[in-house]
């Protein structure tokens, strides 16, 4: 019970808002429906439908079982994908392509979820009284300011409140809708879907294109996938189907019987919902709500970020650690300013909620078609269903997916063209430094020398021993680091005990302690230590070391330890493997990555840098 009240507040602030602006947009979007009984009647079904084929079967049912040991989102379920034996490599190609793209379109998620619902909340002040327009996108900004410039503290402080909010506002909407619903009860006639096949066959096209408004109802279903690593898979079940998807269900249905009631009600449902006198409590209540849904993507966005950074995606970037006691609570400086005036801009650019309607479904709906594409891969190869099983599966997901992606193409000139170009833009950058990483390993590999070899040299004499500790940092454990070579050529000594350290992140969430380090002895006072951290964990070789005393090795002292680590220089190379501009890029993503002394932890004191020229 305790996590299932948790979880609302972190995974269903996103579709918890969605009531704010969907049967707004619905009837009053580019393509408004006519606002009739049987058409009120017809987008209350597909509502209905849309929330239990897509959240309830697809996500709740099937999806959150493809776990990572226990972790979800696009990078867990890329991960469990790219575990498929027997595939080609074009297949595994195209699913990295896919997975990628698909963490792209989340931060395009991530920047117009906050300043879409915020605007639709504060939005409710013009309900109140139309003096209040002029001040709406101000009032907005300094919102999401707020909000953007409390990053740094870290949500452990407020996080306590998201749950028991987030709960209160689900529990508002089920009343509120209840007491609309008893004014015309036949509105929960529209759970029967003949009233959606109805809508269908009276509107045809027209009713095609409804579906770029409806499909609002649904956006943040994705995240309850997502931020399964938070709660795990039953309580996030249990607060859907016992709570969270009632609640918003007779909320629609009770703005549905409001507008039978009153059919000019459908300029603003839902705060015309509320009674006079709650008018400005319900409008700080919803700003409160679209706070928390923001935090969710915000926060999402960090982690998406640092999990990219682990599996070799994106390259090292400064993060912060804002609680002692929960891992996954992290604040990336940079990302939080970058999304700050993405978010700013797009609300100076489209200056209201109903603008930005048409930006917002096509992220969401092309992300669901990839998760689609990749559960497909994991039911078949992982979980061993049959071809038929699988093919069901796939179609009529896919179907339903590609229904509601293909509706909101219609939107791509009007704002959709926003979410596309960004995902666009961080998949260049995710793919771009994934090549260039693999093509400059590669170019180290060539000019490595064998470590076998090395240490067979230095039976017949080598350079001179100093006391201490030599810490060489190195990607392949089999060759002689490159900073190892350049310190013998230029001060010609070796310490007394070399370690070769190499870290390695697995495509897991997390590796316990006891599997942390592996130990092996060489000759001549050499050793061989391999770190092992999941994409979720925090790299800390200072820390990892004090566990070399329980693997039959001497302590190492920090004090008496010296860290070499090679500091590459990237040029130009005249016949590229890489096109000129994705060089170019490469080259300013890697001179702009943070440092392996801070992003590992060493002492800054301890490290030695060793330069090197390597064209690419």
């Amino acid at each position: 019970m305790a996590l299932s009240i948790a979880a609302m507040g972190v995974v269903y602030g996103d579709i918890g808002t969605s009531p704010l602006y969907t049967m707004k947009e619905v009837f009053n979007g580019p393509h408004a429906v006519a606002v009739t009984p049987d058409n009120l009647l017809g987008i209350l079904s597909l509502i209905f439908w849309a929330l239990t084929i897509t959240v309830s079967l697809k996500y709740v049912l099937f999806i959150t079982r493809a776990d990572n040991r226990g972790e979800g989102g696009i990078m867990a379920l890329t991960s469990l994908a790219l575990r498929t034996h027997g595939a080609g490599p074009r297949l595994m190609w195209l699913m990295s392509i896919l997975g990628i793209f698909g963490a792209g379109l989340f931060y395009g998620d991530a920047v117009i979820t906050p300043a879409m619902s915020v605007l639709s909340a504060v939005e409710g002040l013009e309900v109140a009284t139309p003096m209040f327009k002029p001040y709406v996108v101000p009032i907005t900004i300094g919102v999401i300011c707020a909000l953007f410039f409390l990053q740094p503290r870290g949500t452990a402080s407020v996080g306590a409140l998201f749950g028991p909010i987030m709960m209160f506002w689900f529990g508002t909407l089920g009343a509120l809708g209840v007491w609309n619903i008893l004014r015309h009860p036949d509105v929960i006639a529209a759970i029967n879907p003949w009233y959606a096949a109805h809508f269908f066959l009276e509107n045809r096209g027209h009713a095609y294109l409804a579906l770029g408004a409806v499909v609002l109802a649904i956006t943040g279903g994705e995240a309850l996938y997502a931020d399964m690593g938070h709660f795990g898979r039953r309580p996030i079940k249990w607060a859907w189907v016992a709570y969270v998807f009632p609640c918003l269900y007779l909320n629609y249905l009770g703005q549905g019987a409001l507008i039978l009631d009153d059919p000019s009600a459908v300029k603003n449902p839902f705060f015309l919902l509320v009674p006079e006198l709650l008018l400005y409590p319900m409008v700080a209540l919803a700003t409160a709500a679209t706070v928390i849904a923001s935090q969710a993507v915000i926060s999402g966005a960090f982690s998406l970020t640092s999990q990219a950074m682990q599996l070799g995606y994106c390259p090292r970037i400064q993060v912060r650690f804002t609680s002692e006691r929960e891992k996954g609570q992290i604040y990336l400086p940079n990302i939080n300013w970058l999304l700050l005036l993405a978010v700013i801009v797009l609300v100076l650019g489209f200056k209201s909620s109903s603008n930005l309607a048409s930006a917002y479904g096509i992220a969401v709906t092309l992300t669901m078609m990839i998760d689609t594409l990749l559960a497909f891969v994991v039911v078949r190869a992982l979980w061993n269903w049959n071809w038929l099983q699988a093919a069901v599966f796939l179609a009529f997901f896919f179907v339903v997916d590609f229904a509601f992606f293909s509706a909101n193409l219609v939107k791509v000139l009007d704002g959709g063209w926003f979410p596309l170009l960004l995902g666009l833009g961080i998949f260049t950058l995710f793919a771009t430094w994934k090549r260039g990483r693999a093509l400059l390993y590669r170019k180290l590999e060539q000019d490595s020398m064998p470590l076998d070899a090395f240490l067979s040299s230095l039976k017949y004499g080598g350079p001179q021993r100093v006391p201490g500790t030599g810490i060489f940092m190195t990607t392949r454990p089999d060759g002689v680091p490159r900073a190892m070579l350049h310190n013998l050529l230029h001060n010609k000594v070796l310490h007394e005990r070399v370690i070769l350290l190499n870290v390695n992140i697995q495509d897991i969430p997390h590796i316990g302690e006891d599997e942390r380090m592996r130990v092996e002895t060489l000759d001549d006072g050499f050793y061989r230590i391999q770190l092992n951290y999941g994409f979720k964990d925090d790299p800390n070789i200072p820390v990892a070391l004090e566990m070399c005393a329980y693997q039959g090795m001497a302590p190492v002292e920090m004090m008496e330890t010296s860290f070499f680590l090679g500091r590459e220089t990237i040029v130009p190379n005249r016949v590229p493997a890489m096109t000129l501009w994705r060089q170019v890029l490469f080259m300013w993503m890697f001179r702009n990555a943070d440092t392996a002394t801070d992003y590992f932890k060493l002492p800054t004191n301890r490290v030695v840098e060793l330069g090197t020229q390597i064209e690419l």
